[in-house]
């Protein structure tokens, strides 16, 4: 029998991967709440992989003024045996704030090898996030980072929105994030208050519109579009409602939590569908039977433009903690 040869080996020649993320990215700036969500993460992980990421909020949960004792704590955590996976990003401050700089230090200079990703929030343009960006890949290379560390963006004002393809291209950008209240403030009261919550943020004309750009500037450069949080925490129905329609109306892959009771909601929204899921399984272990050549099953003929979509979605439901038939668990992700 010949060799089985992987996805990532015949489908992506010549062309960058989509990132494998998680569909949930917490948020949280305490100390005492980045522990929890940690305990969190390594309590719903599947197979040793946990099924969101958290990231550690350097611009809303620092106190004002001890913001740098606030990122040595973060770049703590991170080299910490509570990081058992590698998945906490932090979010600095954005370009005009004077303190931007030294976080980035103390994160890259302490926990640059570990550290998941950087969140860059409000940029009014590209050239605010390559400004940031080009400080970090010299702080990078001054420290001996020798890994590409991905990015994040936060597009949360209209100049941003405007520049969005170009932010997509940037180097190291592996998300764009939605910041829906800010974007909404940013309006001048021209926006009302009730589109920062469901239904109005997915029936105001100018909101809608911004995440559409948004995804689709993500999508068409192979990066993955993050929506934003949904503020009820008590009422999970209302936060995985939030989920699936922006997972299934406007395309987006990932979403942000605020509170743990939100994580398991959103994970479950983004999923695939289960019946979807089984297709994969079966179209890709024919595929690799046959060397990733075109195949007919069930009478339709399939090539790696197909495999691709499948491949990926099958990716999605591995990071989601679904269950996949067993042979291909064992040929694709062991």
């Amino acid at each position: 029998m010949n060799k089985l040869i992987h996805p990532f080996d015949v489908l992506y020649t010549g062309s960058r991967p989509f990132p494998r993320l998680a569909a949930c990215e917490h948020f949280a700036g305490s100390e005492k709440l980045l522990n929890k969500a940690l305990q969190i993460q390594a309590e719903l992980s599947v197979d040793e992989r946990p099924i969101f990421d958290i990231t550690a909020d350097c611009e809303d949960g620092a106190p004002a003024g001890r913001e740098r004792e606030h990122a040595a704590m973060i770049a703590g955590l991170t080299m910490s045996d509570a990081n058992r996976f590698d998945r906490i990003g932090v979010r600095i401050h954005d370009a005009s704030h004077p303190i931007w700089r030294d976080e980035l230090e103390i994160i890259i200079s302490r926990a640059g090898q570990r550290v998941a990703y950087i969140v860059l929030p409000k940029p009014e343009n590209a050239g605010d996030v390559l400004m940031q960006i080009t400080a970090l890949d010299e702080l990078r290379n001054r420290h001996g980072v020798a890994r590409e560390i991905p990015v994040h963006v936060l597009i949360e004002t209209p100049g941003a929105l405007h520049e969005v393809w170009e932010i997509a291209r940037l180097p190291h950008v592996e998300t764009l994030d939605f910041g829906l209240m800010d974007f909404v403030s940013a309006h001048h009261g021209a926006i009302p208050a009730t589109a920062m919550r469901s239904p109005g943020q997915f029936s105001h004309a100018l909101v809608v519109r911004a995440k559409c750009a948004i995804a689709a500037a993500a999508l068409g450069n192979g990066i993955v579009p993050s929506h934003n949080v949904t503020t009820e925490i008590r009422d999970t129905s209302v936060v995985r409602e939030d989920a699936r329609r922006a997972r299934q109306e406007l395309g987006f892959l990932r979403m942000w939590s605020i509170h743990p009771a939100q994580i398991q909601p959103i994970v479950e929204a983004m999923r695939p569908d289960f019946a979807e899921v089984n297709e994969a399984a079966t179209l890709l272990i024919a595929a690799q039977d046959a060397a990733w050549g075109p195949i007919q099953l069930e009478g339709k003929l399939h090539d790696r433009a197909s495999y691709r979509y499948y491949w990926e979605l099958l990716q999605r439901a591995q990071s989601t903690g679904m269950d996949i038939p067993s042979d291909a668990r064992q040929r694709f992700f062991c």
